[in-house]
């Protein structure tokens, strides 16, 4: 293990480097050379939510699978041709709405031939979505450039699982140069979609592996694991579940009141609960709506959005996102 100095100045190092290319990115960086960039995404993601309002989550939750991989480097749209890239990994094989990124692409390859990332289009896709949810908006910074490598291994290795507790999230966070604070905040997200059972049933069903079906994490409130039973068995490989039962579509506080009341889908939502700082952001949201969230999540997104950025020379500006030119 690391020691306490060296863990610290290997995270100083980060935090300098993500500063550095994220000087890179500006608001407005596309004023010139494409300046309908916003209302042209814009277009593409209102009449998407106009006719398939549960992609809101898969789109959002693309982002943060992008930038906690190599960087928001629009690494998570590329294809392999031998299924070794990150979007065959297994922790994005549930991600949905890689058309509606093709769909943007297109409409500003038109418009602008050359000139707007697939990782900037990532970018404003997700805060279109959660506009369109009744959620905040964001300035999104822009300028980011394309990667040439998606790597399968590095997704499995750098997105934090469902199951990890307050420490592994913490740390996993810090590595990409995100605080305590971002990491409650983008949790909150959670407040729009939906998860397959396999995220979760370890917590309904032999939960501490001794072969007991009714061995069900202590954490979870006995009354919402009834319920989630009711629709998960443990073998249940294709349901979908809502990780704000009743307000899945709409972007909201509800989030923090189901984890005060240990309602949270995953383990790492209850996880959430056992850290002072995390647990004090979680309880006062839970009691108040609207509140600081809104604003707080659109800092903590920009935050994320500058995570290992190319800019300038690096990288290149994708043709189709699919596909390294």
């Amino acid at each position: 293990m690391a020691s306490p100095s060296k863990l610290f100045l290997s995270l100083f190092l980060l935090f300098l480097f993500n500063s550095a290319n994220a000087q890179g990115l500006k608001v407005g960086f596309y004023e010139k050379t494409c300046p309908s960039v916003e209302l042209i995404v814009k277009k593409v993601v209102d009449d998407t939510m106009s006719k398939a309002p549960s992609l809101a989550g898969p789109l959002l939750r693309m982002f943060f699978h992008d930038c906690f991989v190599r960087g928001c480097d629009g690494s998570v749209l590329l294809n392999s041709p031998t299924n070794q890239s990150e979007k065959n990994a297994f922790p994005n094989l549930s991600l949905r709405g890689f058309q509606i990124i093709d769909r943007v692409k297109s409409a500003l390859e038109k418009a602008c031939p050359g000139v707007v990332s697939c990782a900037d289009i990532v970018a404003l896709v997700a805060r279109d979505v959660v506009v369109s949810r009744n959620g905040p908006s964001w300035e999104v910074e822009t300028g980011r450039r394309d990667g040439r490598i998606s790597n399968l291994t590095d997704a499995s290795l750098n997105l934090p699982a469902p199951t990890s507790n307050i420490s592994q999230l913490i740390t996993s966070f810090q590595q990409k140069g995100l605080s305590v604070k971002d990491l409650v905040v983008l949790s909150g997200g959670h407040t729009i979609g939906t998860s397959h059972c396999t995220s979760f049933s370890n917590r309904l069903y032999n939960f501490t592996g001794k072969g007991i079906n009714n061995d069900s994490d202590p954490t979870l409130d006995p009354n919402y694991i009834v319920r989630l039973k009711a629709k998960c068995t443990p073998t249940d490989q294709t349901t979908l579940v809502e990780m704000d039962p009743g307000s899945f579509l709409t972007f909201d506080n509800d989030y923090y009141t189901l984890v005060s009341k240990r309602r949270g889908l995953f383990q790492s939502d209850a996880a959430l609960l056992n850290n002072g700082e995390t647990k004090a952001y979680v309880k006062l949201h839970a009691t108040s709506q609207g509140g600081s969230f809104f604003q707080d999540f659109g800092v903590s997104m920009v935050n994320m959005g500058r995570i290992g950025v190319l800019t300038g020379a690096q990288g290149e500006i994708r043709k189709v996102c699919s596909k390294v030119n």
